[in-house]
């Protein structure tokens, strides 16, 4: 039996029979309240664990900016855009578990069009010249296989992504029609087609954010023998009880469903209304990079799984060893992590990179501890996991650019200190 509280904006979940849950953490609530009565977002929810306890959701204000909107909680729906990455990271983490992927294995292997690689010669053109290396797995879950992407690669190569549809991405429903003329119908040949251009730098030798996490759903396609979304549905979400998180979210559930705001300037026009968003429309394919909608009490989930090395309610997903891996530096020798250009994503440059996340490599004074891992998605959204101190935050607002807000600055401002009581 589940006992469930409700104060002000916080929410507990507390099994009957349950130790006394963590406190009400203040400081945060009102950084997310602060947020709220500004007027820079409508609504937030924040999740918040520390070993096994029950989790602590904090929410402040609605999931729209209509008074009639439902309050923003829990359960409520959020596009978490490139929150999706670490779970397309874990899917690949699996099948390397079970001996179907190896790290340094070609990417060729599963998708033979990536055999014959070519680099561009400099940013100003297309000319190429062959490829020094093959693409591996280790590249695609690190951004160091130089492929591009749409958000980020200026130029001819820019140009040429977006020519090919190579947007693996979902903002509204003006944009996606356009984008469907020209976007690949299926994974397969939406790798197929990536690999027809040439690569920004040589493989395994620089960061740059890319479509890797998409390409790679592919690779999971192959090797776990099954379509990517049926692959993350059984062996990730169902195993968690991840029931809200979906890449085509069903109509019953508009109601959840939160309204994204763009900023111009200082003025938010509503860019994605939940009644009418292109993510109650079938993808053209399941985007491993972008693609899935979740809430604060399912991505707690699965943050609570790698909090606890793969393993959460007895159902385990990884081994230890492959979660520590999975959040372990992972980046070539010489390459360095460096916050992407041009997301708006507020995340700190330096450190390593994992399988889909950032890696903490060293403490920072009133910041993360080393050993943390997480990501965020250009709607705002972000989470952290830290290992060895059994702890984790998730966030869900749902605005662009992220960059607007220092939203992730100020929540770990308030955050940190009221976590150091806890060892």
């Amino acid at each position: 039996m589940i006992r469930r509280f409700v104060i002000g904006a916080l929410a507990v979940a507390l099994p009957a029979g349950a130790a006394t849950p963590l406190p009400p953490f203040p400081a945060t609530r009102a950084v997310l309240d602060g947020y709220v009565r500004s007027g820079r977002v409508p609504g937030a929810v924040a999740a918040i664990g520390v070993g096994d306890q029950p989790t602590v959701f904090l929410a402040a204000g609605r999931i729209a900016e209509e008074t009639a909107a439902a309050p923003a909680g829990p359960d409520s729906l959020w596009r978490i855009y490139s929150m999706t990455k670490p779970v397309t990271a874990v899917a690949a983490m699996i099948l390397i578990e079970e001996g179907k992927l190896r790290l340094d294995q070609p990417v060729a292997d599963f998708i033979p069009a990536f055999a014959t690689m070519r680099v561009q010669d400099n940013p100003q053109t297309l000319e190429s010249h062959p490829a020094k290396a093959q693409i591996t797995i280790r590249h695609l879950l690190t951004h160091t296989a130089g492929l591009g992407y749409s958000i980020v690669t200026k130029g001819p190569l820019g140009e040429a992504y977006t020519k090919q549809g190579l947007v693996p991405f979902a903002l509204d429903e003006r944009t996606e029609p356009r984008l469907r003329t020209t976007r690949p119908a299926s994974l397969e040949a939406f790798a197929n087609r990536a690999a027809k251009l040439p690569l920004v730098a040589e493989p395994g030798t620089r960061w740059s954010y890319s479509i890797g996490l998409d390409v790679m759903a592919r690779v999971v396609e192959v090797a776990g023998g099954m379509p990517f979304d049926r692959f993350v549905q059984t062996r990730i979400f169902a195993p968690l009880g991840m029931t809200s998180t979906f890449f085509t979210v069903p109509r019953s559930e508009i109601g959840r469903f939160a309204t994204t705001y763009g900023y111009f300037g200082d003025i938010s026009v509503p860019l994605d209304r939940a009644d009418h968003s292109v993510f109650l429309i079938r993808p053209s394919f399941p985007y491993g990079g972008s693609g899935l909608v979740s809430s604060a009490r399912d991505y707690d989930r699965f943050a609570h799984m790698l909090q606890d090395e793969g393993t959460l309610d007895g159902v385990r997903i990884l081994k230890p060893e492959t979660a520590r891996l999975m959040m372990s530096n992972l980046l070539p020798p010489g390459v360095a992590f460096a916050a992407p250009d041009g997301t708006g994503n507020p995340l700190p440059a330096g450190g390593g990179y994992g399988a889909g996340g950032l890696v903490v490599t060293t403490d920072r004074p009133n910041g993360a501890r080393k050993g943390t891992y997480g990501w965020a998605g250009i709607g705002g959204t972000f989470f952290s996991v830290d290992p060895v101190r059994h702890r984790r935050v998730v966030v869900m607002v749902n605005y662009l650019p992220p960059g607007k807000w220092p939203l992730q600055r100020d929540v770990a401002a308030a955050l940190n200190p009221e976590l150091k009581a806890f060892p």
